[in-house]
């Protein structure tokens, strides 16, 4: 299939495109900038996805499209939550305006697992109820009834992918915690700065694992008329005070920690992801701490 990846130019989009390409697909990348950098060899098309024109123009030829284009910062969207269901509401519609227009009826589009908010339940399947904590969850799960509605008049095959925390590679925002982690065992930051005592548990998912995820979904798209969810997580639940042991032993650096007042925050939060092997096919093959700490680690730029 010719596929157009929407946002080809993100951590997770290039990742995206390039494993699109060896699965056999044609990759085109969706961009706002001609300038943006997309992987190498993959042809760019240039829309703003609030233009419904360049959208449908860029669609020429197209059969399929990955959808990640979008605003995603947390922090970012309680200042201002305007933008963000303008862009992650808004520009899907125009996109899914666009496609209907170019007769494009598949659709695999890049959710959160935050929607979940903070269930008492863990690991968190497809079954538990929405209760998103902040602007951009719930811009996510707009955007997610959108297709659905789309997806109910017969026009569109879609499958939402609720991702977890994706790590690993060359990670360019610097607020996560890998990525802070790393830099102090590099030296270039002074210490790790942790809210509490360290024992909050995430899953974190290997950017190649999520990457193949998408990839799978296009294989396994539903029937017109349906859209179909899968959680996408390693399943294994990791403190920040084991990803710091891990980074220490893996770098053989000292990690130095300061530890903050204690902020609320969920104290587990883990992936049930068996919807996604049983259905998809899809397993997290990469997701182990050490190895997504590793990838991490191979892809800063050397001195």
């Amino acid at each position: 299939m010719r596929v157009l990846v929407t946002g080809a130019n993100g951590y997770l989009g290039g990742v995206v495109a390039e494993a699109l390409r060896a699965g056999g697909h044609d990759v085109v990348g969706l961009v706002r900038h001609a300038r943006a950098r997309v992987p190498h060899g993959v042809p760019v098309r240039v829309a703003d996805l609030l233009d419904i024109g360049a959208l449908r123009a860029a669609l020429d030829g197209v059969d399929a499209v990955c959808h990640l284009a979008g605003c995603t910062r947390v922090r970012e969207s309680f200042g201002d939550p305007l933008r963000f269901f303008e862009v992650n509401v808004g520009g899907t519609v125009s996109l899914l305006r666009a496609m209907a227009e170019a007769e494009v009826g598949r659709l695999v589009f890049a959710s959160t697992a935050s929607i979940y908010g903070t269930p008492e339940r863990q690991p968190m399947s497809e079954k538990l109820p929405d209760r998103p904590p902040h602007p951009y969850a719930a811009s996510k799960q707009a955007a997610e009834a959108v297709i659905a509605a789309q997806a109910a008049t017969g026009r569109l095959a879609a499958v939402v992918l609720r991702l977890f925390n994706i790590a690993g590679g060359a990670d360019p925002d610097p607020t996560r915690i890998v990525p802070r982690i790393l830099a102090v065992a590099a030296g270039d930051s002074p210490c790790l700065a942790i809210n509490g005592d360290g024992s909050a548990v995430r899953d974190y998912v290997h950017i190649r694992d999520a990457a193949a995820a998408f990839v799978a979904a296009l294989t396994h798209l539903p029937g017109p008329g349906n859209c179909a969810r899968y959680n996408i997580g390693s399943g294994i639940g990791t403190s920040v005070n084991e990803l710091v042991a891990e980074a220490a032993r893996m770098t053989g650096r000292a990690i130095a920690v300061e530890h903050l007042p204690a902020v609320p925050e969920p104290p587990c939060l883990v992936s049930d992801s068996g919807s996604a092997r049983r259905v998809l096919g899809w397993e997290a093959r990469s997701s182990d701490i050490a190895t997504i700490l590793r990838s991490g680690w191979a892809a800063r730029p050397t001195p």
